[in-house]
């Protein structure tokens, strides 16, 4: 079969790609929610700069699209080609027809070493397994692997799964009271239809505000591009199954707002908001949360309910399968010092990391 790729480069065709791209994200098993049209899209209506916007297309004889990457160009600290999504995308990767295998991966492999000419290729937290993996592997030219972002991962399984997998009978327990508590305090659970989720979204980033008020928060959380964005994304993943919004009320009332991303073998809990009075209940919101997104992944579609970045305690206490996404660097041979620069500013970060850990671990003994 014959391929063809070509870089897209204007925003006006980037949206109209949305029913092709919608196709191929689904005939992609290892696509998470951040590869879907909405998600990347609206994140870069929010993000993106001018003149920047690099979309590697392949499509086949035919004229279906096969297989794509989504990146754009960047310029410090090295001319480099990276995901769309940033920071606030749990994961990145590219996107290959399942049905095509290794044929559209070689084209796409083509199709990115001529856009490598003058930059680095820099692909941030690729999951293990990821469609980037397949492209690392055909890659020709000089080429690395480090660590990136650790994520916590759980079978995609029914609650009573969830609670079987803790240490102890003691621990289950406490849980299943925990559950029960819940239901005693009268606390309902309502899935909002997609044409409720933007009002739905706008409570969930001010309970996002009220529960970390005066306390360490993601910044970014709390911008207005933030939430614009997330609105759009959501909604629109809302309406296509990509995405479900929960609302929890007490007393009529919501108290928490829920957001769980869907794609075709993983779902992950996103972003939540919970009122401080929730406490004041002694609700567990960790449990009430994971027990809400367990609900849209018990049918066996799934294989991954996703943590998400973070190694919170919280997280921990369920027993998850620790996870390091990659960060995969591509280069040809006139790029490799860009390579080069970008594996020694890895290095010295660590290194920082390492004497900060140190340095705290050393004063605090001090102080005991």
């Amino acid at each position: 079969m014959t391929y063809t790729s070509r870089t897209v480069t204007d925003e006006a065709a980037f949206a109209a790609l949305a029913a092709d791209w919608g196709r191929l994200y689904r005939r992609c098993s290892t696509a998470t929610p951040f590869q879907s049209h909405a998600w990347l899209h609206s994140w870069w209506l929010s993000y993106g700069g001018r003149g920047r916007l690099r979309l590697v297309l392949v499509r086949d004889g035919g004229g279906d699209l096969v297989a794509a990457a989504p990146l754009m160009r960047v310029r410090r600290p090295v001319p480099a080609l990276v995901p769309l999504g940033g920071a606030i995308s749990d994961y990145g990767d590219v996107l290959v027809d399942d049905e095509h295998g290794e044929a559209a991966v070689a084209a796409l492999t083509g199709a990115l070493s001529a856009a490598a000419r003058t930059a680095l290729i820099d692909l941030r937290e690729v999951r293990p397994g990821g469609a980037a993996e397949r492209v690392y592997e055909r890659w020709r030219g000089p080429r690395r692997r480090v660590s990136d972002s650790l994520c916590l991962e759980l079978p995609a399984v029914p609650m009573q799964q969830l609670i079987a997998r803790l240490p102890s009978g003691k621990s289950q327990q406490r849980v299943r009271a925990k559950l029960r508590r819940l239901d005693a305090l009268g606390l309902e659970r309502h899935v909002v239809s997609p044409d409720e989720a933007d009002a739905a979204l706008g409570r969930l980033l001010e309970l996002h505000r009220l529960q970390w008020q005066g306390r360490k928060v993601t910044s970014e959380h709390l911008r207005d591009r933030f939430r614009t964005h997330l609105v759009r994304a959501v909604g629109a993943m809302a309406r296509s199954g990509d995405a479900v919004v929960t609302e929890f009320r007490l007393a009529g009332d919501v108290v928490a707002v829920d957001v769980t991303l869907l794609s075709p073998r993983l779902a992950g809990g996103y972003l939540y908001g919970a009122h401080p009075r929730l406490r004041e209940h002694k609700a567990d919101v960790a449990a009430m949360l994971l027990d809400s997104c367990a609900t849209h992944t018990k049918d066996g579609t799934y294989d991954t309910l996703s943590l998400l970045r973070g190694n919170e305690p919280y997280k921990r206490h369920w027993r998850p399968e620790p996870v390091v996404n990659q960060r995969l660097l591509l280069a040809r041979h006139r790029t490799a010092p860009l390579m080069s620069a970008v594996l020694c500013d890895v290095a010295a970060r660590r290194r920082g990391k390492e004497l900060l850990r140190r340095y705290r671990e050393r004063d605090g003994g001090g102080r005991t």
